[in-house]
């Protein structure tokens, strides 16, 4: 029958340190300074385009929701004004809201080309819905800012984070390598830090994807609006023409 060892001190100590050398802080700050510096500076880039990601999406709600209520502060005013002409000097020629815009190129264009009760100049009807349609560009391509960086950063995000995740595998596989140890104590911690660089990149890309698709439905349905306003003033000033020619 064999006796069974007793443990010694210096046993128990080894013991002891080998367990608190296995342990690793899983927090996320803890992955985060525990990661290869190439795995932190994606984990930084990532964290940086979340942050500048919900910027965007701030900002651009809240600018929408101001465009739809001074759209349909002008609507009202369009269609209870008794004179276009006293609309346009209250309005002024530069207004800021995109559709007050579009109604102050039109009518610097009639007001430009007509002189007197008769004198219209031939093409009158185009050229004031192609200074509408210029306005309505210039306006919209504003309104687009920062929608090219919320699909790239929906589209570039989770393979800049799965970077992050290859890379850290890779160090957990030299890990391996140069301990000779294919225990989870070894490349638990690296892939850990790894898959947490995937973490990050879908945490910065699905509110851009979402807001992305959200913003683009609305800027759309905004623009509509904006393109049925200037058809809706190019037919007022064609009756206008109409009757100025009947005369």
């Amino acid at each position: 029958m064999s006796a069974t060892a007793t443990p010694t001190p210096a046993t128990m100590i080894d013991s002891a340190q080998l367990g608190t050398n296995a342990v690793h802080d899983v927090s996320s700050l803890g992955l985060f300074l525990q990661a290869d510096i190439v795995v932190q500076t994606v984990m930084i880039a990532l964290l940086l385009a979340s942050i500048w990601c919900w910027t965007v999406v701030f900002e651009k709600a809240w600018r929408l929701k101001q465009l739809r209520a001074k759209a349909d502060k002008f609507e009202d005013d369009f269609w209870n004004e008794a004179s276009l002409d006293g609309l346009y000097d209250r309005v002024g020629a530069n207004p800021s809201d995109p559709m007050a815009a579009t109604f102050a190129a039109g009518m610097k264009e009639w007001r430009a080309s007509t002189t007197g009760s008769r004198g219209i100049t031939l093409g009158l009807k185009e050229r004031v819905e192609r200074v509408m349609n210029i306005t309505i560009g210039r306006e919209m391509q504003e309104i687009e800012k920062d929608m090219n960086f919320l699909a790239t950063l929906g589209s570039a995000a989770p393979f800049i984070g799965l970077f992050g995740t290859v890379w850290g595998i890779m160090n957990s596989f030299t890990a391996i390598a140069g301990t000779k140890d294919t225990s989870l104590a070894v490349v638990a911690p690296g892939i850990a830090e790894a898959l947490f660089a995937t973490a990050i990149g879908l945490v910065a890309a699905i509110p851009a994807v979402v807001a992305y698709n959200k913003f683009a439905t609305e800027i759309g349905r905004y623009g509509q609006r904006l393109e049925d306003f200037a058809d809706q003033f190019s037919t007022i000033l064609s009756r206008r023409l109409d009757e100025r020619a009947a005369a």
